[in-house]
């Protein structure tokens, strides 16, 4: 077994954190790097992370998530937000950048843009939402096996009222919705009901068809 797929052996959605244990600040920059590195359609990255350290924030976030304490008891948050909606100007800013990066650029990338200029900004917005959250949950899953990787406990999560995590990030004035959270930290030994629990997983003649 690869020293990664040890890691995710070890991991497991963490829900009893140590709250006097804060996780290295390099560890949390590794761990946003390899959302910042995931793979995104047409490599837009139509999301952001927003990165919440401040106790305050994070009981008001824990308040309006169900009141799950990892959220507290771990010593960062990850919030994962999607653009709103596909824009002209967020498109032509991706693209731009490419070129500034790549030093140029060519006809067939040019035509590519246009293509999505003249698709995606004509869709409703709730339909370009949704296709921008399935990119967030992309860098999302790349943030939880990093966090692996580190040694570093960490709990995805849907459970909590979006609106409200909107409101209290000013996610809204930003073209951003919030759709997945991820607080990282280290587990509390002895505490957590499932950290001695066996990982489950279905078997691989049930998890995986081979078509020949």
């Amino acid at each position: 077994m690869t020293a990664l797929n040890d890691a995710l052996q070890w991991r497991y959605a963490t829900k009893k954190m140590d709250s006097s244990k804060a996780v290295p600040q390099d560890k949390v920059n590794r761990i946003i790097e390899a959302a910042r590195l995931a793979p995104t359609s047409s490599g837009l990255q139509p999301f952001e992370i927003v990165l919440v350290t401040h106790p305050d924030v994070r009981s008001k976030i824990q308040a309006a998530a169900h009141g799950q304490a990892q959220i507290s008891e771990g010593s960062h948050l990850l919030v994962f937000a999607a653009w709103d909606t596909y824009t002209a100007e967020r498109i032509n800013h991706m693209f731009d950048h490419t070129n500034t990066v790549r030093g140029g650029t060519n006809e067939g990338w040019e035509n590519y843009r246009q293509m999505l200029l003249k698709s995606y900004p004509q869709r409703e917005a709730q339909v370009n939402f949704e296709h921008a959250a399935r990119q967030a949950y992309i860098g999302l899953g790349a943030a939880l096996i990093a966090a692996a990787f580190e040694q570093v406990d960490s709990t995805p999560m849907e459970g909590f009222d979006p609106k409200a995590v909107d409101v209290i990030l000013g996610l809204t004035a930003r073209g951003l919705r919030s759709v997945a959270i991820m607080p990282l930290g280290y587990r509390l030994h002895g505490q957590d009901w499932l950290e001695t629990l066996a990982k489950v997983r279905r078997p691989l003649n049930e998890f995986v068809t081979e078509v020949k």
